[in-house]
């Protein structure tokens, strides 16, 4: 697709002054192309009754200045035709006026209802696409026109076909709706298809009718909401499966002045406050595109910047005015205005040609060149072609393969002609006898290797579980035995403790104490046995605990026990208690 790279377009706009108003001073400047340059000079306030000469100017570019003798179809003829003539060639487009309540942005827009020469962009622009599109006889072209207002953060849809509203409340509410792939949507708001002038117009006309306005001191008829009125335009041409769809969007923002200014209360405070709000956001999805290296751009903190999201460093050639007041009480807000339009200036928009294709056209296309195709081949051929191949021609085919198959020549070849149908067919036909025979080996295979490896399984399958059988015996052994140890240590110790002090008392007690020890030894004797009926396992019945597990308690133990014993720290007492017990 083309894609046109270019900045924001921004043009300024001097609105004449009223009868009670003093003029502020400022100069236009043409000369400097291929901008014209605005100048605005603010005298110093008499301050503590000196008086201050220095004047403080501002400068400020813009693509042109209107000053307060300009046309409106001057401003149309600069301004918003090279956009319209954009869209019309597939390019999305937008024309927004930024500027404080009273500075003229609704007349610019939109027009004023005096006279027939006041009529602004918009519906100046919808007679000329129309009357372009009627020239143009070789395209298809379908119009649709859409009209929301923003008031309050909330989305309305000004052309509710179903009633004329008495309130903004009434009128649908539009919301909006993100896909996967980020687009924008916008749920509720009506698309009216308009097939001429006129009723593009009366379109427009219902909208302004059902438009919000609230009186403040500043403008007794001041809109107080943001409008955005779109006109859709598709186009095709006869027999292409090619459309281009492409949208203008004409922008009325709402007043930009600062809530001090306007002396409202109450719900308009409100307003106010939102109206700040979304230009304020405005502000910063502006601020963040002038920056070069932002990767993330607010465009969700408001309605407004949502929907204008493609206009704003998106695919789209987009074009400002900036509306300005230039009375004395106004001078500041002008220069605001003209600061904001600066930085918009600095915004480069990636503008691409929205082209599509229609699948239900594209089909229709190819089938016919199918059959063209299909008619081609016969006459080269000779011969009819059909998508299947007869009965005969398969079983000539068969026999071809057979033959093929067959043939032990290494140079021999299956030739069925340039026939992709016919080839096509020989491979699937080859592709199963390969399987086929593959089954069939298989079935072949001899019985007996299969049988072989059942028992070599089973046979495995049984050592393993003995094993592990073995292994869970030997945990059980190892378990009891290391507790017996414990205990008999335990045992030991006590005894040794007593002997221990009995000789130390005199050596009169020495009966009694070989009796006390004897009478511990079975003592202990039993109390094991009782602990272990089945596998009993004392120190002196290694062989039975042998017997009862199947003669199957392993050296390993045995030994480790002999180890243990001898290096026991209390084993050479235990021994000389031996000694005399057998000598009593």
């Amino acid at each position: 697709a083309v894609m046109v790279k270019e900045t924001i377009r921004v043009y300024a706009r001097v609105k004449p002054l009223g009868r009670r108003q003093q003029a502020g001073i400022y100069s236009v400047d043409d000369n400097e192309q291929p901008l014209s340059s605005l100048e605005i000079i603010v005298p110093r306030d008499l301050a503590d009754g000196f008086i201050n000469n220095k004047r403080e100017s501002y400068r400020f570019k813009f693509q042109k200045i209107f000053d307060q003798e300009a046309k409106q179809d001057v401003v149309f003829d600069s301004i918003a035709k090279p956009v319209a003539e954009c869209v019309l060639a597939g390019y999305n487009g937008t024309i927004f006026a930024y500027g404080q309540t009273g500075s003229g942005k609704t007349f610019t827009i939109t027009g004023g209802a005096e006279r027939y020469s006041d009529r602004g962009i918009i519906p100046r622009t919808l007679s000329y696409i129309f009357d372009q599109l009627q020239k143009d006889s070789s395209k298809v072209y379908t119009t649709h026109v859409s009209y929301l207002e923003i008031y309050n953060e909330c989305g309305y849809d000004l052309l509710d076909p179903r009633h004329e509203a008495s309130r903004l409340e009434d009128l649908p509410k539009v919301t909006i709706m993100e896909d996967s792939d980020q687009n924008i949507h916008l749920k509720n708001l009506s698309l009216q298809q308009a097939t001429n002038e006129e009723e593009a117009l009366n379109l427009l006309f219902l909208g302004d009718t059902n438009r919000m306005i609230a009186e403040t001191p500043m403008n007794q008829a001041s809109t107080r909401s943001h409008c955005i009125f779109t006109i859709h335009i598709s186009s095709k041409e006869p027999g292409s499966a090619t459309i281009r769809r492409s949208k203008l969007h004409l922008v009325d923002l709402a007043g930009s002045e600062r809530v001090a200014k306007t002396g409202v209360g109450g719900h308009l405070l409100t307003e106010a406050k939102y109206i700040n709000l979304s230009l304020h956001y405005l502000e910063q999805v502006i601020i963040a595109l002038a920056e070069k290296n932002r990767s993330h751009i607010p465009y969700r903190n408001s309605m407004m910047t949502s929907v204008l999201r493609d206009s704003l460093g998106g695919n789209c050639m987009t074009t400002m005015i900036a509306t300005l007041s230039m009375d004395k009480r106004n001078i500041d807000e002008s220069i605001s205005t003209c600061r904001f339009a600066q930085r918009v200036a600095l915004i480069k928009n990636e503008a691409v040609l929205n082209e599509e294709i229609d699948p239900r056209l594209m089909i229709v296309q190819l089938q016919k060149e199918i059959q063209e195709l299909k008619d081609e081949l016969a006459l080269v051929t000779g011969k009819q072609r059909t998508s299947e191949l007869s009965q005969e021609e398969l079983l000539q085919l068969d026999e071809l393969i057979e033959m093929f198959l067959k043939d032990n020549d290494p140079d021999s070849t299956l030739d069925v002609g340039a026939d992709m149908r016919k080839i096509k067919y020989c491979f699937i036909h080859l592709k199963e006898l390969m399987n086929h025979s593959k089954i069939s080996d298989k079935k072949l295979l001899p019985q007996h290797i299969s049988e072989e490896k059942d028992t070599n399984k089973e046979a495995g399958e049984e050592e393993l579980k003995n094993l592990k059988e073995l292994l869970r015996q030997r945990d059980n052994e190892i378990n009891i035995l290391v507790n017996m140890l414990k205990k008999e240590k335990k045992k030991a110790q006590d005894a040794l403790f007593q002997l221990n002090t009995a000789s130390a008392g005199s050596t009169v007690l020495e009966q009694s104490l070989s009796i006390n020890l004897e009478e511990s030894q079975s003592l202990s004797n039993s109390f094991i046995l009782k602990e272990t009926k089945d596998f009993s396992s004392s120190v002196h019945r290694l062989p039975f605990l042998s017997r009862e597990t199947g003669g199957k308690m392993s050296l390993g133990c045995q030994e480790a026990f002999e180890i243990f014993k001898q290096e026991h720290a209390d084993s050479t007492t235990i021994e000389d208690n031996k000694q005399l017990l057998k000598q009593r």
